[in-house]
């Protein structure tokens, strides 16, 4: 996989993923982003400043939380993470502050905010008013509430700038996606800066928190999954830059799943049909998000065929075991030992003793049977029986 990669290339497209959310608006970071920034320019601030705003920007709903005070301190913690730096982390703690006291988390007045969280404030005002509404209802109500919810300051600077024209451009509803991100990455003060392996592998552990976050279900499935993956993988010879890739597609190969609402995700009855057709969108979902990254095309691939089965069973596109990699089939096997062994609203997490037999019998025809050798190998039982697997030669072949 080709690593020339920018922060913003993979932050921009994964930001999509964070609009999937429920009461999400589509675009919204990426708009946002596009406001506070030519805000962030007419109010004069600094450079160090707008670096900061920017990722913020991106990055300010990815706490995924429901409770204001909780999605705003895990925002920070994961932009921590991710090396954003100080400044960037406090305008996401931030962000719901109001200028006169009366916002959260700790009712903090004027400029005791940080200059970066107001500007925040203001962007994401503008973007979330102008899709509900109209641009020109965004603007007379941040008018109106100049000096309540926000800076004076800021709200002069963004009316300076619509009465020039100069504040929409690529912000409307009207506006395709590719066009706006485009914009999005043309303001990226770090447009020049290539990330590295480690920086990557960072991102990615950092969004699949996000994605594990979601419901307590699911606490650590992703990173969980990318382990077992890893060890398969190195169990059956693969290269490392295979077992890299293996390991990225796990970590993030859930990121689809942001778009099902938690009353599917914690349902404790069977799902109804029309539940089923929205949780088998999520592979496909993932690979969408992760196809808008160049370099991450084949993770995509992979990522996005965590649920088909060499039968032809799975989904979303029953593929057959012919159109498989052995990258696929690995994440298979490590997302079905994974979803078993974890509790689910409909039962109890089941002991390794009660999944083995499952995964026997799920191989060869829909799990491939090295990867589970290799599974009960890395998990150390001795009593593995060997499968003939119908396409060994793949693995072969990918290594």
């Amino acid at each position: 996989m080709d690593e020339s990669i920018s922060l913003s290339e993979v932050i921009s497209a994964l930001s999509f993923a964070i609009d999937l959310t429920e009461g999400a608006v589509h675009g919204h970071a990426l708009r946002s982003c596009l406001l506070g920034m030519r805000i962030a320019e007419e109010a004069g601030l600094s450079s160090e400043e707008t670096t900061s705003l920017y990722y913020a920007l991106l990055l300010k709903d990815i706490g995924n939380e429901e409770m204001i005070g909780l999605r705003c301190d895990r925002g920070a913690s994961i932009v921590s993470k991710l090396g954003m730096g100080p400044l960037a982390a406090e305008a996401v703690r931030s962000l719901e502050e109001h200028w006169d006291g009366s916002g959260y988390p700790k009712r903090a007045r004027g400029k005791r905010i940080p200059l970066l969280a107001r500007v925040c404030a203001v962007a994401q005002h503008l973007d979330v008013f102008s899709m509900g509404r109209s641009p020109s209802v965004a603007i007379e109500t941040l008018e109106q509430w100049s000096g309540t919810w926000f800076d004076p300051e800021l709200v002069r600077a963004a009316l300076s700038l619509d009465r020039r024209g100069a504040l929409w451009t690529y912000c409307r509803a009207s506006d395709s996606h590719e066009m706006t991100r485009a914009a999005v990455l043309d303001l990226d003060p770090r447009k020049r800066q290539r990330l590295d392996d480690r920086q990557i592998d960072r991102i990615c552990e950092a969004f699949a928190d996000v994605v594990d976050s979601k419901s307590h279900f699911t606490f650590r499935h992703s990173v969980g999954v990318a382990e077992l993956a890893r060890g398969i993988a190195k169990n059956l010879g693969l290269r490392s830059d295979r077992v890299r890739l293996v390991r990225r597609a796990a970590l993030l190969h859930d990121i689809g799943k942001l778009s099902v609402a938690n009353t599917i995700l914690d349902k404790k009855t069977r799902l109804t049909d029309a539940e089923w057709k929205v949780v088998e969108r999520h592979p496909g979902l993932t690979r969408r998000i992760l196809e808008q990254i160049g370099p991450f095309r084949e993770i995509a691939i992979v990522a996005g065929e965590h649920h088909e089965k060499l039968d032809g069973s799975g989904y979303p596109k029953h593929l057959m075991a012919a159109d498989l990699s052995i990258e696929a089939r690995i994440i298979a096997v490590a997302d079905v030992y994974g979803a078993l062994s974890e509790d689910r609203p409909y039962r109890a997490g089941l002991r390794y003793e009660e999944i083995l037999p499952i995964m026997r019998a799920l191989a060869p025809r829909k799990l491939d049977g090295d990867c589970v050798n290799a599974l009960i190998t890395l998990i150390g039982d001795d009593r593995g029986v060997v499968y003939e697997s119908p396409v060994r030669e793949m693995a072969g072949a990918c290594a």
